[in-house]
């Protein structure tokens, strides 16, 4: 099995609807001799639905995720849409779901709760699609700027992390500046309408900003330091039942995220080149440079594990976290799983 480096898209995953949760079965938590002949069912993975771009996407429209996973007794079903990872989090937790992506930073706030997940693969920080974004003519030109601004950050996820981490970068204590607390799918439009100074934003919001020509990074991931990785979680109980089909979810990305970044154009506007979901125009070309400078799916590494357990520190002594949450204790090895 190839073990290379860790998903990049623009997806971060899994609000689900009302109806999704009570229709979820446990069908994909055992693998029981099926009635007839004595030969094991097939396994069911709950994913959160992919959305219009992505290696899932395209898993999804062309049947070869499902292809691969067959190889594993393993089929998808598709639940909800992807969205935050702390209501994703809370689904693996009462077993509505099975897997799942999300950030680090998001991830140590779900650990600080009663973690039913692990991570089991890593994409590397994303240092060109990430960061404080301000409007075109903002006065804000550096870090330092912000200082007595409001900046729209999602509670405990990447934003609040990129602004406080930018901000101790910089050394101005974050009390400086205005944490306005907002979610993601709601911020553009105060964003745009100058309530808020700047925005502490990833890809999945910032391309259609930047690509509308009225928006720029102030301080991109590489610029701040970021270490915030996107990260795969699998629901515990799932992974120590059906380990082979984690090791297939994982190769599969694995090897469908580095397509992705050779080609990203490819796996964008999977579905439908128009409306709300395609990305058109001068935002489409925005994200597929971000993608092609972005990482690919891996498992995770002694050197990753070091700096998430940086992240934790930093949410401990930043008081987003009430104390150093233990990464290490969450994270599975995808290599050695049999």
């Amino acid at each position: 099995m190839n073990l290379a480096r860790p998903l990049h898209t623009t997806a971060v995953p899994a609000l689900l609807t009302v109806t999704a949760l009570v229709a979820l079965t446990a069908c994909g938590t055992s693998e029981a001799d099926s009635a007839a002949g004595g030969s094991k069912a097939t396994v069911t993975v709950r994913i959160p639905d992919p959305g219009n771009s992505g290696p899932l996407a395209l898993g999804k429209k062309d049947g070869s995720l499902d292809k691969a996973l067959s190889k594993a007794g393993a089929k998808v079903q598709w639940t909800g849409s992807a969205g935050p990872f702390a209501p994703a989090a809370q689904a693996m937790n009462a077993d509505q779901l099975d897997i799942a992506t999300g950030s680090i930073t998001s991830g140590i706030t779900s650990l600080a709760q009663r973690p039913g997940f692990k991570f089991f693969t890593a994409v590397d920080p994303d240092a060109a699609g990430e960061g404080i974004l301000v409007r075109n003519g903002s006065d804000i030109g550096s870090v330092a700027d912000l200082v007595g601004k409001k900046v729209a950050v999602n509670q405990g996820g990447t934003g609040e992390y990129l602004l406080l981490k930018a901000l101790a970068k910089a050394g101005i204590p974050a009390d400086k500046v205005t944490r306005v607390y907002l979610r993601p799918d709601q911020t553009a439009a105060v964003f745009n309408a100058g309530k808020v100074d700047a925005w502490a934003v990833w890809a999945t919001y910032a391309v259609a900003e930047i690509g509308s020509g009225k928006a720029h990074f102030v301080a991109d991931g590489a610029a701040i330091g970021s270490d915030n990785y996107s990260l795969n979680a699998v629901r515990t109980e799932f992974a120590e039942q059906h380990p082979k089909v984690v090791q297939a979810l994982y190769q599969y990305l694995h090897e469908a995220s580095a397509k992705e970044k050779q080609n990203p154009a490819a796996y964008l506007n999977v579905f439908t080149d128009v409306g709300p979901t395609a990305v058109t125009g001068k935002a489409e070309e925005v994200q597929t440079g971000f993608t092609a400078q972005g990482g690919t799916v891996d498992p995770i590494g002694p050197e990753d594990i070091a700096r998430f357990e940086d992240v934790a520190e930093f949410y401990a002594d930043q008081k987003v976290t009430k104390d150093r949450v233990d990464v290490a204790a969450h994270l599975l090895d995808v290599g050695k799983l049999t």
